[in-house]
């Protein structure tokens, strides 16, 4: 995952929060969010993600638990990561300016391939923009595939 650096609303506290409460915003929007394993640091990323890209967040991590039941969520340099406990983690989320950047460690594995190439070989994203639908059947299947692939140990 890309790190990026900057804090785009002010200040911020110990936890990462600024002065308001609200979790502070990186360069490109990306909530910083205090590393932690769970549910409870993942959904809190999601609704700090700014503007569409919160009930997008929502949107695709519904997805994930339906299609993987008890999927292992954790938050790490900011980033949301989903995998399967002993096995790493399969995918991540990453939010820029006008996208958000869904990474599948494993994809270029997966069938159809995701179409956004990366400087790792085994990685491929999918981007989802403000406006567009998900298609659901498609991402479901590459959640599937992903979560029964050795994942990501960070």
């Amino acid at each position: 995952m890309s790190s990026v650096a900057g804090k785009t609303t002010g200040k911020a506290n110990a936890a990462g929060k600024p002065s308001g409460g609200k979790p502070a915003l990186l360069s490109g929007g990306n909530p910083q969010i205090p590393k932690g394993d769970g549910d409870a640091p993942v959904q809190a990323y999601i609704t700090a993600m700014p503007g569409w890209k919160s009930e997008a967040g929502r949107r695709l991590d519904a997805l994930i638990e339906r299609t993987v039941p008890g999927v292992r969520k954790a938050v790490k340099w900011n980033s949301p990561l989903y995998g399967i406990e002993g096995q790493g983690f399969f995918l991540g989320i990453h939010c820029y300016t006008k996208y958000i950047k869904v990474a599948l460690f494993r994809g270029a594995a997966l069938r159809p391939l995701p179409p956004v190439e990366s400087r790792d070989a085994h990685t491929r994203y999918f981007h989802i923009h403000e406006g567009e639908g998900l298609d659901e059947t498609l991402v479901a299947g590459w959640i599937k595939q992903a979560a029964a692939l050795p994942g990501w140990v960070p």
